[in-house]
């Protein structure tokens, strides 16, 4: 139980957001605390930070047609 503490303890702001959207739709049960959409703004931007937006535009397009 404690390594489970600790390793929550160590999740970054946005994984512990995921965390906690996760368990609430598992749960099925809305929560006292009303959450916004907007708290997922900028979530995983260190995937697109090297990637032309363009350019992967363009790659995805290509593959609808293969």
């Amino acid at each position: 139980m404690q390594n489970a503490l600790q390793m929550a303890a160590s999740l970054s702001r946005d994984e512990q957001l995921i965390r906690k959207l996760t368990i609430q739709a598992a749960k099925g049960k809305d929560t006292e605390e009303q959450r916004s959409v907007l708290e997922l703004c900028g979530l995983g931007e260190e995937i697109w930070r090297q990637m032309d937006a363009q350019e992967y535009v363009s790659r995805e397009r290509s593959s609808w047609n293969d």
